[in-house]
């Protein structure tokens, strides 16, 4: 990233032989991300196997990436498992997790026999129905909903521990040993503290210990995704804009977001003065323990008095799997964005036009808080002046800072809800780089409202780019 965007030719190049925005990736960091992880686990004598979640990014070339080093791949819906399946990529090296899956989705997967994480009674039932019909044998994962204990949030994936066993025990379950061998038990998490993955790993190892009593053959533990990664190194420079965030927002004060807004967080009068409430709804783009040092946290933490969970899964020789997404693209794409216009709103707010969409770049959180990287590839001269004739233009700079704005016809159309400034100014035609997208916030929400193409993507190949399969798949 940092090579491509000293290169103002290529940047250029690239959004006008592809249009802007422009999706650039380059998988060479994948093979770094996964073995900080798998090394991690080799240390403490864990066997761990990375699926890494296609739902991160839609690229061909993640999947063939993926391949190529031996990993694994999570999928989610019945598009991503025809594609990994024509992409060469083994059954056993797949996972199934959508979170739902239709009858048609199952069939597929079963009669290749991927592994399907398995969610619910209903789910179940339909997946021995499919198996059945079929004729085939096909391995099945169970995801277990953990008891909300030790500070764990509640979670809508899985079935509780005895729901599971009470369904394995009951009559219309006994043939689930021939048509969905039960191979491992899965759990899915929100938020990153590993105490919590180890609290659950705890629960999951109880379950399979059960499950073999009852003469399951239980190979594994998946402790799904969020394994974090971090955006930016400077840890005070986070924590100076959380502080900045909320004096200004108890202070209503809008120079540091667009309008004002919080990002999750909101300013209450009380009788003692007003109090800043709600909670920041962003990723947490510094963080200290991320990917290998994060998953050794996880294996050194108790699940009994003086029982690590490294421990418990080695004595019983299970293996452990995970389907990051965001913390194996790091490193591996950015999105480019070409400048399209410069304004001021009718309240005399500074705004500056880039050809793309808000979706383009977005997570399911509030704001993308990695600063952007100006480019200066556009015009210098030409621009016709307030009274009509021609002259020189010079870099057009908002003292205040402005807002970087989109195609969509809305009003709050902000590629970023922060104010940025231009010192040197920005021109019609430069480039705006947003880093480090590759993971969810280049696809994730995509959006090709108003018929406005999706972005292209592009990938490294030898000393250029090509366009990645998924755009004509």
């Amino acid at each position: 990233m940092s090579d491509l965007l000293t290169d103002r030719e290529t940047c250029a190049s690239l959004v006008t032989e592809f249009g802007s925005p422009v999706n650039v990736h380059n998988f060479s960091s994948l093979q770094r991300n996964a073995r900080d992880m798998v090394d991690a686990a080799a240390r403490h004598s864990v066997d761990l196997r990375v699926f890494v979640a296609r739902k991160a990014n839609k690229t061909v070339g993640l999947v063939d990436a993926v391949r190529d080093l031996g990993h694994g791949i999570d999928v989610g819906s019945h598009r991503e498992l025809t594609q990994v399946l024509e992409r060469g990529m083994p059954a056993e090296r797949i996972i199934l997790t959508a979170a739902v899956k239709t009858r048609e989705l199952l069939h597929h997967a079963l009669t290749h026999r991927v592994p399907v994480a398995l969610d619910n009674l209903d789910e179940t039932t339909l997946a021995l129905q499919v198996s059945g019909d079929a004729g085939v044998s096909s391995p099945a994962v169970l995801r277990l909903a953990p008891e909300v204990l030790d500070g764990l949030t509640p979670t809508r994936f899985g079935e509780r521990s005895s729901i599971w066993l009470r369904f394995l025990d009951s009559q219309q379950a006994t043939d689930i040993e021939q048509r969905l061998p039960v191979v491992g038990v899965h759990f899915h998490l929100h938020g990153y503290a590993p105490q919590h993955r180890t609290t659950a790993l705890g629960q999951a190892i109880d379950l399979v210990d059960q499950l073999r009593a009852r003469g399951h053959q239980v190979e594994f533990i998946d402790m799904g995704g969020g394994v974090p990664m971090s955006y930016i190194d400077d840890a005070a420079a986070w924590s100076r804009f959380g502080q900045a965030l909320h004096q200004a927002v108890l202070r209503s004060d809008d120079a540091l977001t667009w309008r004002g807004d919080g990002l999750g967080l909101y300013c209450e009068d009380h009788d003692d003065g007003p109090r800043v409430t709600g909670q920041r709804d962003t990723y947490p783009y510094h963080q200290e323990l991320v990917r290998g040092e994060w998953l050794e946290s996880v294996l050194t933490g108790e699940i009994a008095p003086g029982v690590t969970a490294a421990q418990a899964l080695r004595q019983r020789g299970l293996a452990l799997h995970c389907e990051p997404g965001r913390s194996m693209l790091d490193g591996c794409g950015l999105t480019l964005a070409r400048v399209a216009f410069r304004k001021h709103t009718s309240d005399d707010v500074a705004v500056v036009g880039l050809e793309m969409n808000r979706t383009q770049c977005r997570s399911t959180s509030a704001d993308f808080l990695v600063d952007p990287i100006l480019v200066r590839t556009g015009e210098t001269g030409g621009a016709e002046s307030v009274d009509g004739s021609h002259g020189s233009t010079d870099s057009w700079s908002a003292p205040d800072g402005a807002f970087l704005v989109g195609a969509y016809c809305i009003e709050a159309e902000l590629i970023l809800k922060r104010r940025l400034h231009f010192p040197r100014g920005v021109n019609v035609g430069d480039v705006i780089a947003l880093p480090n997208t590759a993971g969810y916030l280049m696809h994730i929400l995509e959006s090709a409202s108003h018929q406005i193409p999706l972005a292209t993507n592009v990938v490294a190949s030898g000393a250029g780019f090509i366009q990645d399969a998924i755009d004509t798949w």
